[in-house]
C-alpha cells in the first residue's frame, strides 16, 4: 500500500497537554505529529485533531494547536474516535480512505481509533515516532498488534515522500526548505 495526498487524513489523537507530562517519548511525538501535520497542511491533506474529554484532560498541547493552524477539532468520550457518530458520519463524507495515525496513549486511544478505523475499511498508517504511551513497552505493544491487524507502520518520512512523490516539481522544492532539509539532523527514538 502507498500513501497519496489525495486519498490521506492525518489524524492526531488525543496530544493533550495535561497528559503529556507522563508520557514516556511525549515531546517528540508532539514535535513528529507538528512536523508531519505542518508539511500535511502544506500540501492539502486534512489534519484532523482529537481531545479525549477535555474537561478533566486538559485541551491539545499549544505547541501543536499553534503548528496546525487549519486543523479540525473533534472532542470525544469513546476511547476509539471513529466510535463518535459524527467524526464516523464527516470521515466517510471526506472520501478520503487513508489515515496516519498517530498521538497517545498508542495502547488505548490511538489503538481502539485503528482497530475502528480498520474494521470500517479504511487503510491505517501508524506513525511510530508520533505515538506514545506511558510506558514505552505498551507502545510497541499495540504497533505490533496494529500491525497484525492490518496496519502499516511508517515514519513520518516515509509518509511525506510518498505524498511529496516526486522531486522536480514546486511543491517539492518548497517543503524541503521549509520542512525536509532541517529534519534530517534531528534524532528519533522509534
Amino acid at each position: 500500500m502507498r500513501l497519496t495526498r489525495e486519498k490521506s487524513l492525518l489524524l492526531i489523537v488525543d496530544l493533550q497537554a495535561a497528559l503529556l507530562p507522563v508520557i514516556e517519548n511525549g515531546d517528540q511525538a508532539v514535535t513528529e505529529a507538528a512536523w508531519l501535520g505542518g508539511l500535511a497542511e502544506s500540501l492539502d491533506v486534512p489534519v484532523w485533531v482529537t481531545e479525549q474529554y477535555p474537561q478533566g484532560l486538559g485541551g491539545s498541547e499549544p505547541r501543536l494547536l499553534e503548528a496546525l493552524p487549519g486543523h479540525r477539532l473533534w472532542q470525544k468520550v469513546h476511547f476509539g474516535a471513529h466510535e463518535e457518530p459524527a467524526f464516523a458520519a464527516a470521515l466517510a463524507e471526506s472520501g478520503k480512505r487513508q489515515v496516519v495515525l498517530c498521538g497517545t496513549e498508542a495502547h488505548i486511544c490511538v489503538m481502539q481509533t485503528g482497530l475502528g478505523l480498520l474494521e470500517a475499511g479504511y487503510e491505517v498508517f501508524w506513525l511510530v515516532e508520533a505515538t506514545a504511551s506511558r510506558r514505552a513497552a505498551e507502545a510497541r505493544l499495540a504497533r505490533e498488534r496494529m500491525v497484525q491487524a492490518g496496519a502499516v507502520a511508517v515514519s513520518a518520512d516515509m509518509v511525506a515522500y510518498e505524498w511529496l512523490h516526486r522531486c522536480d516539481d514546486e511543491r517539492f522544492k518548497q517543503a524541503h526548505r521549509r520542512f525536509l532539509k532541517g529534519r534530517s539532523a534531528r534524532p528519533l527514538r522509534f
